[in-house]
């Protein structure tokens, strides 16, 4: 264990239960930290690290980008938010874009779309459906999206017109909108990240958007941490065959830059107005540099398709190597987006990964969760299941 870092700090709020663990650089899928340590990154800064560390082609590009400018405010054209725009409703279908800085306020901005949405029908108090489970973010209203009491608690009171129901049952969300004209959205995501690496049902995605249709509803789908390439296709809900009408994006988009967006289709691509919204730091042309480039690499590189087998055979070696272990409700998630459920909390598996060379988290008390950079190998795959599995046995073991 590093001893360099002290757990807590004296001048930074006590927000987070951090590892005592400081990085110092990273190359690929590796990072070292202050004393020198190595260890592969299966977390990728949590499904932000889309190139990995230090890549050979975005470090130079974000170079040049700082040596002639950073940021201006959108009182200006920025050339690369058009340019980003365009490959956004490109690889979506979608219409337009709208550009931030974190998930949390792709998340508010879709919140706001879907009220002035239900607000232009002459609806007073716009309700939108959210799932158990899911996290939208830690804003007071994607807060009160968000189906985690736990994170939830001290916050109160929560911004009303939200609608809840369970994931993956059509009839549940049916029931839950019968004679209730407020409704003017759904609001979920494809796989849930932090409620514990759980997939939507392509069958389920496509009932609801057929829903949608009927009921002049937005279709708004969170792809912030399994967006981007992650599952195999651009944004996971491809993997149905539809298109949404709202899309929040982050983590990935950037690979490490902090930038977001809400792509819209031609239901909502016009509801907001100058005035309506903003931003200081959305697309900002580092932010947009960024995104550009990443997207550029990823499709030079096959990177769509490499998540999609690298991530297929590292689900493989996983599975048949805790096949018939006490202990393992489900492994489950698609590309390099990978959970395992165990039947206990597992938090004190992250440091014993960490520990012995491997950065993973858990999530939901009892999910070990796998966002690696997109550029992973297989012989890197098997790394990662050579380090995690014997690991999951022996701690199962001592609960036993």
């Amino acid at each position: 264990m590093s001893t360099f870092i002290e757990a807590t700090s004296p001048h930074t709020m006590n927000t987070y239960g951090r590892l005592p663990i400081a990085m110092s650089h990273g190359q690929g899928c590796r990072l070292w930290d202050v004393n020198g340590k190595v260890y592969l990154d299966a977390l990728g800064g949590i499904a932000v690290n889309t190139l990995g560390h230090n890549h050979a082609e975005l470090v130079p590009a974000l170079q040049d980008q700082l040596s002639k400018i950073i940021h201006s405010c959108n009182y200006y054209h920025v050339p690369n938010q058009e340019k980003l725009a365009a490959k956004l409703v490109e690889l979506s279908g979608m219409t337009n874009v709208f550009f931030c800085s974190t998930g949390l306020e792709a998340n508010e901005a879709a919140i706001k779309l879907a009220r002035k949405f239900g607000h232009n029908k002459g609806i007073d108090k716009p309700e939108i459906v959210v799932y158990e489970k899911a996290f939208h973010g830690r804003s007071i209203a994607t807060l009160s999206a968000t189906g985690n009491t736990k994170i939830q608690e001290g916050f109160g009171p929560l911004v009303e017109g939200f609608v809840r129901v369970p994931v993956n049952n059509i009839e549940a969300l049916r029931k839950a909108t019968d004679n209730n004209p407020n409704v003017v959205a759904v609001f979920f995501e494809t796989i849930q990240g932090e409620g514990g690496v759980n997939p939507m049902h392509m069958d389920y995605l496509r009932d609801v958007r057929k829903l949608c249709d009927e009921k002049d509803w937005l279709m708004m789908i969170d792809e912030v941490q399994c967006g981007m390439g992650r599952t195999g296709k651009w944004f996971a809900h491809q993997w149905a065959g539809i298109k949404a009408d709202v899309m929040p994006l982050a983590k990935g988009l950037g690979s490490g830059v902090p930038i977001a967006a809400v792509v819209a289709g031609p239901k909502a691509a016009q509801i907001f107005q100058p005035g309506n919204h903003g931003t200081t730091f959305g697309g900002n042309p580092l932010a947009m540099r960024a995104g550009v480039e990443t997207i550029r690499i990823m499709e030079k590189d096959g990177l769509l398709e490499n998540a999609a087998t690298v991530g297929a055979h590292l689900k493989a070696r996983l599975e048949a190597g805790l096949a018939g272990v006490q202990g393992i409700k489900e492994i489950r998630g698609q590309g390099l987006m990978l959970g395992i459920e165990l039947t206990k909390p597992c938090s004190a598996l992250t440091q014993r990964a960490a520990d012995a060379g491997l950065l993973i988290s858990v999530t939901a008390d009892s999910v070990i969760r796998m966002v690696p950079p997109l550029i992973l190998t297989q012989a890197e795959a098997d790394e990662i299941a050579d380090i995690l599995l014997p690991l999951i046995k022996t701690y199962l073991s001592e609960q036993n």
